[in-house]
């Protein structure tokens, strides 16, 4: 461990077994009644859609319509700080939420109202097949379309719509859904973390202080003197509403504490008053004030902007000095410390997210989405950074075993045992946290996007697995999810879907390109060898992902027109230095982060052609289309062959799959990264599809891989399973030994691996070190990203059977968890059907 810190350690012992997988009827899990009680309170609790914040945004906007746009959202934030209910949970030890009762989901007009209307008055949310909402009464759903109806004409949708040429349209989720940018089509781009260290220092009074500064040195010369100055007072106004918020809590907790008859409880009530009263305007002197500044400062980010992924950087780092103090004054003990973090984790599972029908399809979830917490690493000097908190904050996840936060450990080649220990036996918990990120790959891969090392070392994971640098980089991570399979489609039929034709309800919108989707490259019925088919596959990314990102940039744009965000701006040193919002590039590093999906049924497709129609000839080009155009029917033998061991598959350590998997993970880095994006940044390519790979296997025709339309298209960084069985065979190691046969930080936005052990694999104390042998020897692999599912199929087939039993079953998805029972059944069929994998 860091020589600081030789001591570092939580409450329990390093290796203490929390459970081996997941317990039916189990006991509490949390030592502290507290947390147990909060904990049940949120599961017990309906998600709801609420009214107030759209009420409140639609009454200052429409009161301020003749303003420059930075100030109509800063009238529209303060008018929400300053009118909007409050809430104390009883028991509860942190304030703050976003403008909106716990579990309930406000509403975003700024971004898009067209599908809100148009679910409310023919797809329900509360008969959605998983993910429901429920609207308390009918009068509240009339107010929500009427308030929703002044929006329309006015949002970023909107603007977005009126801007997308058809060749992008058709390419995206409103035509053939070969890409889709939806996320930020209809919502905002968050994807953030905010310098954390640098709030607790300056506090709100210090940020206004800032943004007086900037504004007092503006030089009228500047031609953009007008936008700054906007900037700055939109800074100010919403900064200083924040602080009358903060206040507006420290008084109603003083109304709660007159009135509480327990002397404990009361006690709390007048201490959380106080730390609102400290954080309101300076900085916090305690640990307990600090988490409550944390708290505030992030929940008001989602007030202002409803973007995914608002993540809370390297906590362990940040809060550390805090904690250091408290404990050497003896004002604090460290069972406190941790019932705090556990009160806090129950408490990050509050936001919710309203989305439309399209996006939960891409991916189920109610959470706000993306709230990752980076524990762990290496520090600034390349040494270990483990202290108490880390050890503390891996202790929290195990005892409450939510959703949120998304914990992520840090590992580097110097991580200390214990701290690989601890992991470990989170993860056996099978629980789905904490995923595991490897410093060096993703070092390398900061340095790719032009940081320094001491700013590369810094990063924290943001969303599900993208890296980033705290209150530095405004990378658009999550921007669109692009599905590679779709693309090969193409590839295999002369630029057209397998079911494009004249019955295909865009047939005529593509007779441009002669009744093409996408340009004629070639098809099975047409190569005379396999570079050619190749040569098709980069022309066909060339040409799609130019539709996306050129569509990406529009979407940038109509963000920075109408949506600008100048309360998180105020975080960012740069943005304040420079008077530019994020929208308008004021971060010092500015991405847009595409993910690939579907990688390895394109490799394990290529793998097919080669094969069988160039190497051996076993069949023609024209017979593998032929058997894909019917989706596999009487083509039974073929459909055999291409899904057994006799045809070379990714992910079994075969260097003649893997290596189409290089070249296809290449091709798309390529095509994606160095492209500029209205900011002033670039491009970063990630590949990982989240559980996007479900929903768009729906929508894709059979595959030469062996899919049948409709099944998942390959997840992330994982090999091809299909109903006709798992493609890789040969065990964990030979999986590992394909995965690392790329470079990794080449997709600076991230990879995402997931990994499936029944609990008898990891069980006892062998079980224990072979998986932290198994995890070293990953590291050294140089693999970016690994996170594992502890779970047998059975088990989750047992929750389908009595969904009752299960309710609280968490399951790693991809880059976050849910409960099980709440997904729907194809992203469940996904999840069995991934490869069980034993030691």
């Amino acid at each position: 461990m860091n020589e600081n810190h030789t001591n570092a350690c939580g409450t329990e012992p390093f290796d203490h077994v929390y459970s081996l997988g997941y317990q039916v009827h189990h006991e509490d899990w949390s030592p502290f009644p507290r947390v147990n009680m909060l904990r049940q309170t949120f599961l017990d609790r309906p998600y709801e859609v609420d009214v107030e914040r759209l009420r409140l945004v639609t009454e200052s906007y429409k009161e301020h319509e003749v303003c420059p746009r930075k100030l109509q959202c800063a009238y529209a934030f303060e008018n929400i700080l300053l009118n909007t209910k409050l809430y104390i949970d009883d028991g509860d030890l942190i304030l703050g939420e976003i403008a909106a009762p716990p579990k309930a989901s406000p509403i975003y007009p700024e971004f898009s109202v067209n599908w809100i209307i148009e679910e409310i008055l023919h797809s329900p949310f509360e008969e959605r097949e998983h993910d429901q909402f429920y609207i308390r009464n009918d009068e509240e759903r009339k107010e929500i379309i009427e308030l929703c109806k002044y929006w329309q004409g006015r949002t970023v949708d909107d603007l977005i719509n009126v801007r997308l040429e058809e060749e992008q349209i058709k390419g995206s989720e409103a035509g053939k859904k070969i890409f889709q940018t939806n996320l930020y089509h209809f919502a905002g781009a968050g994807h953030l973390a905010i310098d954390y260290a640098k709030l607790m220092k300056v506090g709100y009074n210090g940020l206004i202080e800032n943004a007086k500064a900037g504004l007092e040195k503006l030089d009228k010369r500047d031609p953009e003197y007008g936008d700054k100055r906007d900037t700055y007072q939109a800074m100010i106004i919403m900064h200083e509403a924040a602080k009358k918020y903060i206040m507006r809590y420290a008084k109603l907790a003083d109304e709660y504490a007159a009135g509480e008859q327990d002397p404990v409880r009361k006690k709390e009530l007048e201490a959380m008053a106080d730390n609102c009263r400290q954080i309101a305007g300076s900085v916090p002197k305690t640990f307990w004030q600090a988490m409550q500044l944390f708290n505030i400062a992030t929940t008001l980010i989602q007030v202002e902007s409803n973007g995914h992924s608002i993540s809370y950087g390297r906590m362990d780092q940040w809060l550390y000095p805090y904690y250091e103090a408290d404990m050497k004054s003896g004002t604090i003990t460290k069972e406190f410390v941790l019932e705090l973090i556990e009160v806090e984790y129950v408490k990050m599972n509050n936001p919710t997210k309203l989305k439309d029908k399209g996006s939960m399809a891409v991916r189920n979830g109610r959470g706000f989405g993306g709230e990752s917490l980076t524990i762990g690493g290496v520090d600034r000097d390349g040494n270990d950074a483990t202290n108490d908190l880390t050890m503390l904050m891996l202790e929290g996840s195990a005892h409450t075993r939510m959703m949120n936060p998304w914990v992520c450990v840090r590992m580097h080649e110097n991580t200390p045992y214990e701290l690989k220990v601890k992991t470990v036996e989170c993860i056996r918990a099978g629980y789905g946290h904490p995923k595991l990120f490897n410093d060096a790959p993703a070092i390398k891969g900061m340095m790719r996007k032009g940081m320094i090392l001491e700013e590369a070392r810094d990063y924290c994971v943001v969303g599900c697995v993208e890296i980033d640098l705290p209150g530095r980089e405004y990378g658009w991570h999550d921007a669109a999810y692009v599905n590679t399979a779709k693309m090969m489609e193409m590839v295999l039929n002369g630029g057209r879907c397998l079911d494009c034709g004249p019955h295909c309800a865009r047939w005529e919108k593509c007779g441009a390109l002669g009744g093409h989707l996408g340009p004629d490259t070639g098809s099975l019925d047409t190569y005379q060898s396999f570079d050619e088919v190749l040569e098709s596959v980069d022309k066909q990314f060339a040409y799609w992902t130019d539709q996306m990102c050129s569509s990406l940039n529009i979407i940038d744009n109509a963000h920075r027109a109408l949506k600008p965000v100048p309360y998180v701006s105020a975080f960012y040193e740069d943005c304040m230095e420079s008077g530019k919002d994020l929208t308008e590039g004021g971060a010092k590093y500015n991405g847009t982060g595409p993910q690939a999906s579907g990688m390895a049924t394109c490799a394990d497709s290529l793998a097919a052609i080669k094969q069988l129609v160039f190497d051996e000839k076993r069949c023609t080009g024209s017979e593998l289309l032929a058997a894909v155009k019917d989706n596999w029917k009487g083509h039974e033998k073929l459909y055999a062959l291409v899904n057994s061991s006799k045809v070379h598959h990714y992910g079994n350590d075969d260097d003649y799959a893997d290596e189409l998997f290089r070249y296809m993970f290449e091709c798309y880095c390529r095509h994606i990264r160095g492209r500029k994006n209205p900011r002033g940044g670039e491009f970063s390519p990630g590949v990982y599809s989240v559980n996007a790979n479900v929903a768009m296997g729906l929508n894709t025709n059979a595959s030469v891989d062996g899919r049948k339309a409709g099944e998942a298209i390959s997840d992330n960084m994982g090999p091809v399973h299909t109903d006709g069985g798992s493609h890789d065979i040969c065990g964990p190691t030979a999986l590992v030994n394909s995965l690392t046969k790329v470079d990794h930080s080449l997709a600076s936005n991230g990879t995402l691996m997931n990994l499936r052990f029944p609990e008898e694999s990891v069980a006892g104390v062998e079980g224990r070190d072979t998986l932290i042998g198994f995890i070293d020897e990953y590291m050294a692999k140089q693999a970016m990203h690994v996170q594992f599912n502890i779970m047998s199929s059975a088990t989750m087939r047992a929750a389908q059977k009595k969904p009752e039993d299960y309710k609280d079953m968490l399951v790693r998805v991809a880059g976050y968890s849910a409960y099980f029972v709440e997904l729907g059944k194809p992203l469940q069929k996904d999840l069995i059907q991934r490869t069980e994998l034993h030691f």
